[in-house]
């Protein structure tokens, strides 16, 4: 009996520390993860949520190099070919074993009709299961980049979905509601414990991770709050009420410099804004029976009204990079003579306006805004009606929260938008397919809201999908970019550089793409 005891106090002392350096990680953000479905919404913070619980077969170290993820090797049998060898010993949440008819199943119901993540599969032709654990990906095409696609496609347990009816992806457009859509069964590091819809969201550790002995950081929970008032987002961090803030308003910087941690870095998401310029008639806009926005001279006067210069330095504190194009620096294919932006001339566009056909207040229209998804998202927004408001053009600002603005936008309910956009798979293709190219098929102008079209960049683009001679694919990327710049196809803004603020006592792995992992946080 006394040996029994020995043993159990020995043990006991074996698990103090791992349990003393048990830590939860409270975060907060202006809002909240829009759905836990990880097919149904491209869109970042959602992103992440569906990275603490859903796995991808081909995943990204800290510094964005590919490494394995569940699949722990990969092979081209030919140009056309992928095959992947998965991970053994993997098991759900549910205990189920990971297996290929879930990598197989999973990357089809991201090729599906309500699926969100189309630019992800662009070129998938074919998945096909060789046995247990090999799968193949037959491609349309040879595919440069296929492997950073699968970063953002994250594996379901295929018997879960078919349990309980979640066999394809949830409709966040149509306002569907799903039982994937707050309940999730992954692989990775955190299991959803609750989801209480703009109020909190909380995971506990996966005890069962297949990578939990060689985890980074410490913290075994994570509570989710959003707050969508930024003095009250520095209020609770610098009270202690949450350990960490994904977006701290920028006028608050200089104070959280001094009494929290402030760890920064550029984000590869471009901010511009979006025209509709393929309607008949300009929606939500005194101009009847045309659309000013098909003209060109009416697209350039509105880009050369905004002073960039002055928002970052007005609005963001510093705290932007204004660009010309619509790339980030840290992705492929992007030339810095391209990201100078055409000059701010008040006269100039002025003029453009009075040439097309618009005298003083004779064009009006509504921007559509986010207020909770973009640094300073509404200020922007506010600067730039302001601005315009000085050429003569009257434009009504329309802001609401991202849960309402991106069905909205998706469905082409816009006359003018603010979007920002990032590229996961940091090559130029994923913004070209999913922004310029014109709707079509699949990825293909997917998010191409405003409708710009052009056969000449469609034909390039195409044939960016599938070169394989570097210097030729930067060429031809150049060349998109430079003739959408020309026809001013969108309006970029600026290149976010994000802030994070914590406490003293966390730390954190920057990622450019504005993702905050917390297997990889520590708290001390």
């Amino acid at each position: 009996m006394r040996q029994k005891i020995l043993i159990s106090a020995l043990a006991a002392l074996m698990l103090a520390p791992v349990a003393l350096n048990a830590k939860t990680l409270r975060w907060a953000s202006q809002g909240d993860i829009l759905t836990l479905d990880p097919h149904a919404q491209n869109e970042g913070m959602t992103i992440a949520a569906s990275s603490y619980v859903y796995e991808p077969l081909v995943d990204y170290d800290k510094d964005f190099n590919l490494v394995p993820g569940l699949a722990v090797s990969w092979e081209q049998p030919d140009d056309q070919t992928w095959r992947l060898k998965l991970r053994e010993g993997v098991t759900f949440h549910d205990g189920a074993p990971f297996t290929a008819d879930d990598a197989k199943f999973s990357l089809e119901r991201a090729m599906a009709p309500t699926s969100n993540y189309k630019a992800y599969v662009n070129g998938i032709k074919e998945v096909k299961k060789v046995d247990d654990y090999t799968i193949d990906i037959i491609t349309d095409g040879p595919n440069p980049i296929l492997l950073r696609q699968l970063t953002n496609l994250f594996i379901m347990n295929k018997a879960w979905a078919e349990k309980n009816n979640a066999q394809q992806p949830q409709d966040f457009n149509a306002n569907q509601e799903t039982f994937s859509a707050r309940n999730t069964n992954g692989t990775g590091p955190y299991k959803l414990e609750s989801r209480d819809v703009d109020i909190r969201t909380t995971y506990v550790e996966n005890e069962n991770w297949w990578g939990k002995d060689t985890k980074p950081g410490n913290v075994t929970r994570v509570v989710f709050t959003p707050i969508k008032q930024n003095a009250t987002r520095t209020a609770a961090l610098l009270s202690g009420e949450v350990d960490f803030v994904l977006d701290p308003p920028a006028q608050d910087l200089q104070r959280l410099r001094q009494q929290a941690k402030i760890v920064e870095g550029n984000e590869y998401r471009t901010i511009y804004l979006g025209l509709d310029q393929s309607s008949p008639e300009l929606k939500y806009s005194s101009v009847k029976g045309k659309n000013p926005f098909a003209d060109a001279r009416v697209r350039e006067a509105l880009y050369v009204a905004i002073d960039m210069d002055a928002i970052k330095r007005a609005v963001m504190r510093g705290s932007s990079l204004p660009t010309g194009t619509m790339i980030a620096p840290q992705v492929h294919g992007y030339d810095a003579s391209l990201a100078e932006r055409v000059p701010y001339d008040l006269e100039r566009a002025k003029t453009l306006l009075t040439e097309a056909g618009y005298g003083p207040n004779e064009l009006s229209f509504t921007l559509d805004c986010p207020n909770n998804r973009y640094i300073n998202d509404e200020a922007i927004c506010q600067a730039i009606v302001g601005m315009w408001a000085k050429a003569g053009v009257k434009a009504s600002l329309n802001t609401m929260p991202r849960a309402t603005y991106m069905p909205k936008i998706q469905n082409a309910d816009t006359s003018a938008y603010m979007f920002g956009w990032g590229v996961p798979t940091f090559d130029a293709l994923y913004t070209l397919q999913s922004l310029i190219h014109s709707k079509g098929e699949g990825a293909d102008g997917s998010f191409n809201f405003g409708g710009y079209k052009n056969a000449e960049v469609d034909a390039l683009i195409d044939n960016i999908k599938v070169e394989t001679d570097d210097a030729k694919r930067t060429a031809q990327i150049q060349e998109v970019l430079k003739i959408h710049a020309q026809e001013f196809g969108h309006i970029p803004l600026h290149d976010q550089v994000i802030p994070w603020a914590m406490g003293k006592n966390v730390d954190v792995i920057h990622r450019a793409d504005n993702r905050l992992t917390p297997q990889w946080v520590t708290i001390q």
